[in-house]
């Protein structure tokens, strides 16, 4: 893959993975970012000038139909689209009211917001050349960490997906890819990530070399390792998973 002038969409783009991509992305290719607070959306755009801004909620169809017909208007170039935004909730299933709620928010935002981006995108991609759908995943689609009760689910769904969609777009000019992350250190993570996380930039790096090499299947640091383990101990992978700590 050449990450030259390209113009990629990042969503999810104004912190973390998302505003890593950005920063390594946009001296030479044009870089637009979406997210749900225009704040953020701001602060990223003062750090990084040449980005370019949208507020969206993705969990909201509304907004993203907007959004994308402001991409055909503005930036009809686009070739690269990177599904990165994701929502999680630490909840105990049984004992949280409105659980369902936050279920059906996380599968809005982690799962159906970028089957619908792609959807909606695709004509545009296919028309352009070097055009890519990149999915951001985690290493937790071979192995569930407990604390998440849904976020292991919409990441192993957007997983599924893509193979599948891979599969059924491979004589097409449109490269899949999907990037599974092992744990890193995030605002998602509230100040307390696990103590085994990497940093935003490392993580960000080894996608990026990833990318350049032409891996359909990009397993970063230790969402290389969880894959072998699940698939020789299933039960020991899960248990290691489960028993990491965080940082205090």
């Amino acid at each position: 893959m050449d990450l030259t002038n390209n113009t990629i969409l990042i969503t999810g783009g104004s912190s973390g993975i998302g505003l890593e991509l950005s920063r390594q992305l946009v001296a030479k290719n044009k870089v637009i970012i979406c997210g749900r607070s225009e704040k953020a959306l701001l602060k990223a755009q003062a750090e990084l000038p040449k980005l370019v801004v949208y507020p969206c909620d993705l969990s909201d169809e509304n907004q993203c139909d907007q959004m994308v017909k402001w991409i055909q208007k503005e930036h009809p170039t686009l070739n690269v689209l990177i599904n990165n935004a994701a929502i999680v909730h630490k909840e105990p299933f049984l004992q949280t009211a409105n659980i369902t709620e936050k279920a059906e928010q996380e599968m809005r935002t982690n799962f159906l917001a970028p089957i619908r981006l792609i959807h909606l995108l695709y004509p545009m991609l296919q028309q352009n050349e070097q055009a890519s759908i990149i999915n951001v995943t985690t290493g937790l689609i071979y192995t569930p960490r407990a604390d998440y009760p849904f976020y292991n689910a919409t990441k192993a769904a957007l997983h599924s997906f893509t193979q599948v969609l891979r599969k059924q777009t491979e004589a097409s000019n449109v490269e899949v890819i999907e990037v599974m992350f092992p744990a890193v250190k995030t605002p998602w993570h509230k100040g307390s990530p696990p103590k085994i996380a990497i940093s935003c930039e490392e993580a960000v790096t080894k996608m990026i070399k990833g990318l350049v090499k032409g891996k359909s299947e990009i397993r970063v640091g230790g969402a290389k390792l969880l894959y072998v383990i699940s698939r020789v101990a299933p039960g020991f992978a899960f248990k290691k998973v489960n028993e990491i700590t965080n940082e205090k």
